[in-house]
């Protein structure tokens, strides 16, 4: 199956400037949101109690807190879930007292003393110590930086070396863009969402991968005179298959997000803005640097083995 009848011809490696400037003011906007803004971590990482629940009309935040205020529950953030139509929010607090470990039971009563019949129902309740949550951030930050390395040393043995660094480049590029949206908008990060994190490294080195693949194919062509032409046409060949499989995964994700469910929504979010970035970042970031590699690692090791002799 392919979209073009004909390998087009789109002149990706000619504007590679232009597409690493973009690519660097994107990484350095979402740095700056996580360093600034932060990100909303959820139950999972910053311990606590989250509760979530469905009321049987309409109501506001304000009136939650208040409540909350009344029962003297300290450190406690109201939230809506989900569509206002729904009526559901979430409570929650940060660093509970010894008296307020079932804050549930606490909550809960008051709640329906002050909304009466049919009441509120208590849809999901959440507890993690905060020392539970800091070791599952730790964890979670190692996670993705070992797959990371990973790939790295995967790259350099399926191809060479002259590939892992654009590779790697391309997926921090990936990973950190997820995450600046997350910290702009301020959508929980859960263990959830660093799964979908996980997964956007598997996918979006997949498709570089595909690149490389077809690059390699016409290694006997590549001269330093020839090589940002075969790199062009590389892409230029594969960009049926990216688009294909990008555009497929990308809708079946966007149905997830939509008719998938608020337990699963913010990882088809997190996903789908992978899937855009990990396709953008093949030709915008991996190329570049190949070709960058390719012209300039040979000089520098020439110059320091000049230095050693």
């Amino acid at each position: 199956m392919r979209i073009f009848k004909k390998t087009p011809k789109l002149p990706f490696v000619r504007y590679r400037g232009v597409f690493l400037i973009c690519s660097g003011l994107l990484v350095a906007t979402s740095l700056f949101l996580f360093f600034t803004r932060g990100l909303n971590f959820g139950t999972d990482f910053k311990g606590g109690v989250k509760l979530q629940y469905l009321f049987p009309k309409e109501v506001s935040e304000g009136e939650i807190r208040d409540i909350l205020s009344g029962l003297q529950v300290a450190d406690a953030s109201v939230v809506r879930y989900g569509a206002p139509k729904d009526h559901r929010l979430i409570i929650k607090v940060a660093k509970p007292s010894a008296s307020e470990e079932n804050l549930s039971k606490i909550i809960t009563p008051e709640l329906n003393k002050t909304f009466g019949d049919p009441g509120v129902v208590l849809e999901q309740e959440e507890t993690v110590g905060p020392k539970v949550g800091q070791e599952l951030r730790r964890k979670g930050m190692l996670a993705v930086l070992v797959s990371l390395f990973c790939m790295l040393v995967y790259i350099g043995f399926r191809f060479d070396f002259f590939f892992a660094p654009g590779a790697i480049v391309a997926l921090f590029h990936d990973v950190i863009v997820t995450l600046g949206v997350f910290a702009l908008f301020q959508f929980e990060f859960n263990l959830t969402i660093l799964a979908a994190v996980l997964t956007i490294v598997g996918y979006s080195i997949n498709d570089t991968i595909i690149v490389f693949d077809r690059i390699r194919e016409h290694t006997r062509l590549i001269t330093p005179n020839t090589v940002d032409e075969v790199v062009n046409t590389s892409i230029n060949e594969t960009l049926s298959r990216t688009t294909i499989t990008s555009a497929t995964v990308f809708f079946v994700t966007a149905f997830l997000y939509f008719f998938g469910g608020e337990t699963i929504k913010y990882f088809a979010l997190a996903f789908m803005i992978g899937i855009i970035t990990g396709t953008y970042s093949t030709f915008s970031i991996a190329c570049p640097i190949y070709l960058w590699c390719y012209r300039n690692v040979p000089k520098v090791e020439a110059y320091f083995g000049k230095k050693e002799s």
